[in-house]
């Protein structure tokens, strides 16, 4: 990613878990052009859920520094 991309990124993630999540499905939607909508569909079920499951207090959500390590370790 560059700097800008960064940025927006880090911004993103300072929102609050429910507006990262609709700025989820709207930039999910702006990539709708793809042959398989059916995959939009899944991640849009996928995002629901996992706001459900944040919202009921049975999953908790990590800090971008955790989430970014564990990444770089895969």
């Amino acid at each position: 990613m560059n700097a800008h991309v960064d940025h927006i990124l880090d911004e993103a993630l300072g929102l609050p878990p429910d507006e990262r999540s609709a700025l989820t499905v709207a930039l999910l939607d702006s990539l709708e052009g793809s042959d398989d909508s059916s995959i939009t569909e899944a991640w849009r079920q996928e995002i629901r859920a996992r706001q459900a499951a944040l919202r009921a207090g049975t999953v908790k959500a990590a800090p971008w520094a955790e989430a970014r390590a564990r990444l770089s370790a895969l």
